[in-house]
């Protein structure tokens, strides 16, 4: 099973802490989304014998696309692509964009799981994050939402500066009773050459605490614990039957094409990225040229991502399957280094898996390094 993931990038303003590729202007949208559909048609083959189980419009603000420019998208992959018959098709949403005729809108198209980038329902966080939505409007698009989706993920994000564990706490306890289903949360990161790093250079905004965001996320990990939600990968919250496939499939190493400027695309063998540059995008594809860039993938290559990615999630490392896919010298190297990690108790062995323990969990990044094979 294979997915495709669509980069939408559009917003009406910019978020002080994204480094995503995207524009605040509209003028190309007609173009970039007969282009979007054009790359679609190019690249149909390169996914040959798969069916194609998830679709995932990410961005940018996909929720900024009308019902025609959806319908559009729609056609070129069901006209060219062999898709599964449970299909799962998400599209992320700002809480502005979902008002309750676009909601009714996204409720009759082929969209069937919303995923809302609430990020916080308090006014200073969304100010400091320059968010184009406000606290009432987050509160708001939930409640509506719920009326026309069963499927629902909501992105919230911890570490903000001077946020307090109450008013984390609080956050928490307002997403759950919202009842949806997932969450997705974050911390928050200072990505160079964005607003957000520019303000804690100047002053204007305290620098990112990570001791705070550690507390924020352990406070999170046992909330959603006592509300039943799963944690299935670090930043992935779900109930029972509604883990995000298109996160799973992700996380485990499955096939998927990246359309749309900066999207990348992974086969198992090579990743391949397509230029960051709204013109040049449209440019390119006008000519039938692909405006893309690919790296073939070594054996350390694909060993170093499936630690990294396994690691993050409930599924694990499985020894065995080190093995089999990448030799006898990586499954021993990989037990080598385990050893002083389990010793500090940040991993445990298990049944031939290697997990993070709830002490490692918020440095699993960090002890996924650890484990990398350094050719030399």
């Amino acid at each position: 099973m294979s997915g495709i993931y669509i980069h939408i990038p559009f917003c009406k303003q910019a978020c002080h802490y994204c480094d995503f590729h995207f524009s605040t202007s509209m003028k190309k949208k007609d173009q970039l989304v007969e282009m979007l559909c054009k790359e679609l048609v190019l690249r149909k083959n390169e996914l040959p014998e798969e069916k194609i189980q998830t679709i995932y419009f990410g961005g940018g603000t996909p929720s900024l696309l009308t019902s025609a420019e959806l319908q559009q998208i729609f056609t070129a992959i069901f006209s060219n692509y062999d898709v599964a018959e449970n299909l799962e098709i998400t599209l992320e949403a700002n809480p502005d964009d979902l008002s309750e005729g676009k909601l009714k809108i996204l409720a009759e198209s082929k969209i069937n799981r919303l995923s809302i980038g609430v990020q916080s329902f308090f006014e200073e966080d969304l100010k400091l994050m320059n968010r184009a939505h406000n606290s009432e409007e987050a509160l708001k698009s939930i409640q509506l939402a719920t009326k026309y989706f069963d499927n629902i993920s909501m992105d919230l994000i911890y570490g903000i500066p001077e946020m307090s564990a109450e008013r984390w706490q609080e956050n928490l306890e307002i997403a759950l009773n919202l009842g949806v289903p997932h969450i997705s949360s974050y911390a928050l990161t200072v990505e160079p050459n964005t607003a957000l790093h520019k303000f804690i250079e100047k002053g204007k905004i305290k620098p990112v605490d990570d001791e705070a965001a550690k507390t924020h996320f352990e406070i999170m990990l046992g909330m959603l614990k006592n509300a039943s939600f799963q944690h299935y990968e670090f930043s992935n919250f779900g109930k029972e039957g509604y883990f995000s496939q298109n996160n799973t499939a992700y996380w485990l190493g499955k096939s998927y094409l990246g359309i749309g400027p900066s999207a990348h695309s992974y086969d198992g063998e090579s990743r391949k990225w397509n230029v960051s540059n709204n013109a040049l995008y449209i440019k390119a594809l006008e000519k039938n040229e692909l405006p893309m860039e690919m790296e073939k993938l070594s054996n350390t290559d694909k060993y170093n991502e499936y630690v990294m990615t396994r690691l993050r999630t409930k599924f694990g490392v499985d020894i065995v399957e080190v093995e089999e896919r990448f030799g006898e010298k990586y499954k021993d190297y990989l037990l080598q280094q385990a050893h002083f990690l389990l010793k500090k108790n940040l991993l445990q062995y298990e049944s031939e898996i290697l997990h993070v323990t709830s002490k490692g969990k918020f440095l699993s990044d960090g002890i996924a390094a650890d484990l990398f094979f350094l050719d030399e």
